[in-house]
């Protein structure tokens, strides 16, 4: 094959890690053996802005301009030598190249401070434990985001390190606006971006350029790079796929997207871009392309006669990170939430355990849609290869499963495959909270490098999650999370108002729930989002079944996911807004639990009919879990030293067993009879993780029965097996 293909990100989606989705790509054409060359235009982008050479360039096109300021904008203008003299040693140290910088941003005297820093005397008390590193990325953050408020306020008001012109690809049912914006003189950010592709360009000699718009906020920039390359490279062909097409294009019939582009490909681009080259080789007819829309006589087609089925996960190789400037990213700290933290502070290698979501009902999602219906999972041999190799390839052990919702089963065979293969990783994920983490599975993935999950509490209402048909209530969900949170796993809960049929009595006792999930300390990080219906949920494809109607009922001719739609039945959901933010923040950081729920807002609310003990009483309230013979036994501790004894007890002699474990910390010995410890020692090495056979329940009490003849049911409850289940002896 005679193509070369250039895979582009365009700005901007993070600071800190690459977007995973050409990594993926470009892996998968690895296998096939076609060259192909990948870029992070946000970043690099973004590191030609944030210089020292570049706040000049911006200094003096306000300069020229004149624009009318803010106090705060003229006032890091009236700055503007100190912003240049210390940009360079900030973003370094940002990259982790200079750490010691830390002393000097702690001091407040090194770094210009604008309008972001005004709320660095209300953080004060969040950040006040934090280690010097942290609060000196917290402060240089904020520095970095008084240049992104001038840049906004005074040349391009579309500027966002990670939302470029969000509000022209959000919504955008018509390509009039965009279309405006494309055809006015380059922005001030188009100055940079649009040299950094010329070299890309001129470097790779590629035959297809193709753009991953996983955002809205990628649109923009994905465009107006489209028109470059149309205007000076003609000949070139471009095309565009990820989540924003995959989502919002499906129905579209707008032909003059495709004076930015030659292709949108739709869901998994494996096959699809496959089939493209094929195409643009002479290989494959028009027809016979994949999931593709075009324009054909001034009008848009969709093309999908390929016969080519989808690559397996088993098929589509390992995502490869070579190309992107890894040590160059950025490790930022926005606000004190601590997923969000995770999101943003760090380099994240990204791999996905399955295809789809295992659950698939969630009646707020894009069940319709192949990412989501589409269920293949990978194999935990595939995975930890691609595991090690991505480690060799970046030096970099932080991974980031980007599933809709891992499945249970696969996070522990992942886990035990990782403590078998000796790798140390540090990971976090998506999970549906449902009865499969037990404590035990929660300590099984801690061992193995969890750090941290998120999953989706969505309303704490057993009503409404029934409506939404979650498959948990508000009681398994406090149990899971205290799992969780005993093991030492930090859990994020993803929060939603104004479903459907909402009422205010409903939005006040969840907001009630979450109260108590943060004071009892089993949820850690949260988030609230309010409600948006899709087109491809059960919601928006059955709205009447819901009560709610929609408005928007004409489809546009650009983008067509959001439906704009009337609740009769609920509420004003936008005006718990302000108050469920302000009391979230203060629970993340231990505060205002005695607040009264109506307080946090400024119009009335009712009172919670939730019990104030709910979530404690659940927690305390011990719940029966029957053996299953089939549970895998594990062991994760160490081999133990034994010392037989016979003890003497008002003149009986028992012939018992000493075995004293070592632990990281300390030692612990457990006594039991000698019959039992010496059954005990021959199987502990049975049950290590790395042993290939699997060890069950049914086979230990077998084992233990017929070798001692005694009960095992009262053996496996005795206060011997109970200390050694608190330090690694698993039942999964």
């Amino acid at each position: 094959m005679s193509q070369k293909v250039l895979l582009i990100t365009p700005p901007f989606t993070q600071l800190n890690t690459p977007y995973p989705a050409t990594a993926y790509l470009k892996g998968f054409l690895n296998t096939k053996a076609i060259p192909s060359f990948q870029c992070d235009l946000g970043i690099e982008t973004i590191l030609e802005m944030l210089s020292a050479k570049g706040l000049k360039k911006l200094f003096k096109e306000i300069e020229i301009k004149k624009p009318e300021l803010s106090p705060n904008g003229n006032r890091i203008i009236n700055l503007s030598a100190s912003y240049i003299r210390t940009i360079d040693p900030v973003i370094a140290f940002l990259q982790g190249k200079n750490i010691l910088l830390a002393h000097l941003i702690c001091n407040r005297r090194f770094l210009p401070e604008a309008g972001r820093f005004l709320v660095t005397e209300e953080l004060q008390w969040a950040f006040g434990t934090m280690g010097l590193n942290d609060k000196a990325k917290h402060l240089a953050t904020l520095y970095l985001e008084d240049l992104s408020d001038l840049i906004q306020e005074a040349v391009d008001p579309h500027f966002g390190f990670s939302r470029y012109a969000e509000r022209l690809g959000r919504s955008a049912s018509n390509f009039d606006e965009i279309e405006k914006e494309l055809n006015e003189p380059s922005s001030f950010t188009d100055t940079f971006l649009l040299p950094l592709l010329s070299q890309k360009i001129e470097r790779f000699q590629p035959t297809l350029v193709a753009f991953s718009v996983p955002f809205p906020g990628n649109l923009y920039c994905a465009l107006k790079c489209g028109q470059w390359i149309k205007k000076y490279f003609p000949g070139l062909k471009i095309v565009m796929g990820g989540g924003f097409a995959n989502t919002e294009l499906r129905s579209m019939t707008e032909p003059r997207i495709f004076n930015y582009l030659d292709f949108i490909t739709l869901d998994d681009g494996e096959a699809p871009i496959l089939n493209l080259l094929e195409y643009l080789d002479g290989e494959r007819v028009k027809s016979d392309l994949k999931r593709t829309l075009t324009l054909e006589n001034e009008k848009v087609v969709f093309i999908n006669g390929s016969k080519q089925n989808d690559f397996s996960q088993f098929d589509s190789g390992t995502p490869d990170y070579s190309d992107f400037l890894l040590d160059n990213y950025l490790s930022v700290i926005e606000i004190a939430n601590p997923m969000h933290r995770l999101w943003s502070d760090g380099r994240w290698n990204k791999l996905t355990l399955a295809h789809g979501c295992y659950w698939g009902r969630c009646t707020f999602c894009d069940t319709s849609l192949d990412y989501i219906s589409r269920y293949e999972p990978n194999t935990v041999q595939v995975l930890c290869n691609r595991i090690e190799e991505i480690i060799l390839q970046t030096g970099q052990i932080g991974f980031h499963f980007v599933d809709e919702a891992a499945p249970p089963a696969l996070m522990k065979a992942l886990a035990l495959e990782i403590i078998r293969r000796k790798l140390t990783v540090v990971w976090w994920t998506n999970i549906r909270f449902e009865k499969s983490f037990t404590y035990d599975l929660c300590f099984l993935l801690k061992e193995s490098g969890c750090i941290a999950v998120s999953g989706g509490l969505e309303v704490a209402s057993d009503r409404l999650l029934g409506m939404i048909n979650k498959g948990v209530s508000v009681s398994k969900v406090a149990k899971i999370t205290d799992n969780f949170t005993q093991a030492g796993i930090m859990v994020h809960a993803y929060l939603m108002y104004g479903f459907p049929t909402e009422t205010a009595q409903e939005t006040i006792d969840s907001l009630e729930v979450v109260r108590q999930l943060f004071q009892e300390g089993v949820v850690q990080s949260g988030f609230w989002h309010l409600f948006a219906m899709t087109a491809h949920s059960p919601v928006g494809l059955s709205p009447a079944q819901f009560k709610v109607k929609i408005e928007n009922t004409t489809p546009g001719t650009f983008a067509n996911n959001d439906m704009i739609h009337r609740d009769p039945t609920g509420t004003n959901h936008e005006r718990f807004s302000e108050g469920l933010r302000k009391s979230l923040f203060n629970y993340m950081h231990g505060l205002g639990f005695d607040i009264p729920l109506p307080d946090w807002f400024d119009t009335k609310v009712p009172r919670t009919t939730v019990s104030p003990e709910l979530i404690r009483q659940i927690i305390a309230n011990p719940e029966y879990e029957p053996v299953s013979s089939s549970a895998k036994i594990i062991w994760l501790g160490t081999i133990p030293s034994v010392r037989y004894y016979t003890r003497k007890k008002k003149n009986q002699t028992y012939e018992m067993a000493e075995l004293t474990f070592a632990t990281k910390k300390e030692n612990f010995s457990v006594l039991i009879p000698r019959k039992d410890g010496e059954w005990l020692m021959e199987r502990i090495p049975e049950i290590y993780p790395g042993n290939p056979g699997q060890i069950t329940y049914g086979h230990l009490e077998l084992s233990f029965e017929t070798q001692t003849g005694n009960d095992f049911v009262l053996f496996w409850n005795s206060p011997a097996i109970k200390n050694l289940r608190q330090n690694g002896l698993l039942m999964v």
